[in-house]
C-alpha cells in the first residue's frame, strides 16, 4: 500500500484525505471548519476578508493528526499534496513568522477611494499598470481579493510591513506553516495573483516594477506536486506522520479539475462550493470576454468562467428563512433547513411560474457592485419553494452563461462533470444543472475533489506515475439524467 495525502485549505473548511493509489480508493477522510477566516466592514463600506495564519497552523496540524489516526499504517504515507483557495495574500518575515492576517479572495478593500475624486485603488492600479492590456498574458484582469491588488493596496497606503520578506498565496503559506521553510509557489497558484505571466510561466517583473512593488517579495515558482520539504519536526511529532515530504501547492480550481475528471481533454467541469466555476482544458492560450485562462499541470491551460456565486447564495436564502422563523414565531435557530428548502423547491415546476433570480449577492469579478434580484414575482409564485428553486435555477443559468462565453474555444464536450459540495450534497441542484446544460451530469465520487487532486499530484510528483495515469484513479458516483422526471 502506497498512501498519498491531499490537503485542501478551503474558504470555509479544511479537508484532508488519504489515497491508496494501488487500490485506487480513498481510505480515510477528515474535514473541519475553517474558523481562522473572518470578515468585517471597512470604513468605506468595503468587505475586509482575512485569515488568521496562527490559527490556520493549528487547524492544519489538527486535521492531519485526525487523518493519521484513521490510517491503517501512517508509516506508509509517501507524501502530502497541498491545495487551497486562490488569489489571496500572505506575508512572512525572514524568520518565517506571519505578518498579520492573510487577505483572502473575498476581500474588497481595493475598491476603497484613493481620495483623488472617484478613483478607487483598483482604478489607480490599472492606470499605473498602463491599462488592461498590461494584463493580457495573465489570463485574467486584476480584481478584488487578488494577491497583486492587495499587495498594491498595502503599498499605496504605506501599510506594507517593513519586515516583509515573502509574499505568497494562501496554499503556499500553509506549506510554510507545515514545513517551516521559505514559501514557493506553482504556476496554477501564482497565476491567480494577477501578476504572473502564464504564457512565459514567470512573474511579470516589468509590471511589478511599474506598480512600485518590491520585487524581492515574490517567491520562486516550481511545479505543483514536486517535493518541497519534509514536515517540520514539530508538525511531524504533532501529527504522527513523521518527516514525510510535503509537495509544492496547487490552485484549488485546477486541483479540483484533476480530482474530478478522468479525461481532461473531453470533459466540461462545473465545480460549485462557496463560489462556482465552469472549466475546460485547452492546449493553447486564449483570451475570451469574462473568461479566465489559467495555467494547468503539465502544460496547456484551463479556461475558467468564475462566478462569485455558488452554495453561498443558497446559504443566504436559508439564513433569511431562518431569521423569518425566529423573528415571527420563535423558531429554533439551529433547525437545519436545506432539506426542507429542497423538498419545497422540488414541488415547483421548472421556470418557477415566471419567477427569476439573478444570484449576484456579491457582484461579479468584472462588476463587484452588482447585486442579486428576484423578478417576475406574482401572487402564485410568492412562495418559499418558488424562491428556493428560482435561486437554484439562477445558479444553473449563471454557470451556463459562462459556458456560452467559452464555447467558441472549447466546443461541445463529451462528458459533463459536477463537483463541489453544493452539487454533490444537493441532488436537486444537480438535476437542474443537467437539464439546463441538456447533458447528463456525472457527479464526482469524492466530495473533496480538490484534496483528491492534490493527492494525485503528489503521487505524480513523488511517485512514478504520470498525470494521465493518476487521472484514471478518478471515478464518478452517479449520473444525473438531463431528462426531467
Amino acid at each position: 500500500m502506497s498512501i498519498y495525502i491531499g490537503l485542501d485549505v478551503g474558504t470555509t473548511s479544511l479537508s484532508a484525505l488519504a489515497l491508496d493509489t494501488r487500490a485506487g480508493r480513498v481510505i480515510a477522510q477528515v474535514s473541519s471548519a475553517n474558523d481562522a477566516a473572518s470578515t468585517r466592514m471597512g470604513r468605506s463600506g468595503q468587505l475586509y476578508a482575512e485569515l488568521d495564519l496562527a490559527r490556520l497552523e493549528h487547524l492544519l496540524m489538527d486535521v492531519l493528526e485526525q487523518l493519521a489516526w484513521r490510517l491503517p499504517d501512517a508509516g506508509r504515507v509517501r507524501a502530502i499534496g497541498m491545495t487551497g483557495q486562490q488569489h489571496g495574500l500572505a506575508l512572512f518575515s525572514r524568520e518565517l513568522e506571519p505578518l498579520g492576517p492573510a487577505i483572502t479572495w473575498q476581500d474588497q478593500r481595493i475598491l476603497e477611494p484613493t481620495g483623488a475624486g472617484d478613483e478607487t485603488y483598483l482604478d489607480a492600479l490599472l492606470r499605473q499598470a498602463g491599462g488592461q492590456g498590461a494584463f493580457a498574458n495573465m489570463g485574467c484582469l486584476p480584481a478584488p481579493g487578488y494577491m497583486g491588488v492587495s499587495l498594491y493596496w498595502l503599498s499605496q497606503r504605506s501599510e506594507l510591513p517593513a519586515q516583509a520578506t515573502y509574499a505568497c498565496l494562501i496554499p503556499d503559506a500553509a506549506l510554510t506553516l507545515l514545513t517551516r521553510t521559505p514559501p514557493c509557489t506553482d504556476p496554477t497558484d501564482a497565476g491567480s495573483s494577477g501578476l504572473f505571466d502564464i504564457v512565459r510561466s514567470d512573474w511579470d517583473w516589468q509590471l511589478i516594477e511599474r506598480l512600485g512593488l518590491p520585487g524581492e517579495l515574490f517567491v520562486p515558482v516550481r511545479p505543483a506536486g514536486s517535493a518541497h520539504a519534509p514536515l517540520s519536526p514539530e508538525a511531524a511529532e504533532r501529527t504522527g506522520l513523521g518527516r514525510v515530504p510535503v509537495c509544492v501547492a496547487a490552485g484549488d480550481n485546477q486541483a479540483s479539475f484533476l480530482g474530478s475528471v478522468r479525461d481532461p481533454a473531453s470533459c466540461l467541469l462545473i465545480n460549485m462550493g462557496t463560489g462556482g466555476q465552469v472549466s475546460a482544458r485547452v492546449d493553447a492560450f486564449q483570451r475570451l470576454p469574462e473568461i479566465e485562462a489559467r495555467a494547468f499541470f503539465g502544460g496547456g491551460y484551463l479556461l475558467v468562467g468564475a462566478g462569485l456565486y455558488g452554495g453561498r447564495a443558497y446559504a443566504y436564502l436559508r439564513d433569511f428563512y431562518r431569521e423569518v422563523g425566529v423573528a415571527l414565531w420563535g423558531a429554533d435557530p439551529s433547525t437545519e433547513l436545506y432539506e426542507k428548502m429542497n423538498a419545497l423547491a422540488a414541488q415547483v415546476p421548472p421556470g418557477c411560474d415566471g419567477l427569476r433570480c439573478e444570484p449576484l449577492f456579491t457582484g461579479t469579478r468584472s462588476n463587484p457592485n452588482l447585486r442579486a434580484s428576484f423578478s417576475g414575482i406574482g401572487p402564485t409564485n410568492m412562495r418559499p419553494g418558488h424562491f428556493a428553486r428560482a435561486l437554484l435555477e439562477g445558479l444553473a443559468e449563471g454557470m451556463h452563461a459562462l459556458y456560452r462565453e467559452m464555447r467558441p474555444a472549447v466546443g461541445e464536450r463529451d462528458t459533463l462533470v459536477g463537483a463541489g459540495n453544493a452539487i454533490t450534497r444537493n441532488p436537486l441542484l444537480a438535476e437542474i444543472l443537467a437539464q439546463r446544460f441538456g447533458q447528463d451530469l456525472h457527479v464526482a465520487a469524492h466530495v473533496e475533489a480538490a484534496a483528491l487532486g492534490a493527492a494525485l499530484l503528489a503521487c505524480a510528483g513523488v511517485g512514478d506515475k504520470s498525470l494521465a495515469e493518476v487521472s484514471q484513479r478518478v471515478s464518478y458516483d452517479r449520473v444525473v439524467s438531463a431528462q426531467p422526471g
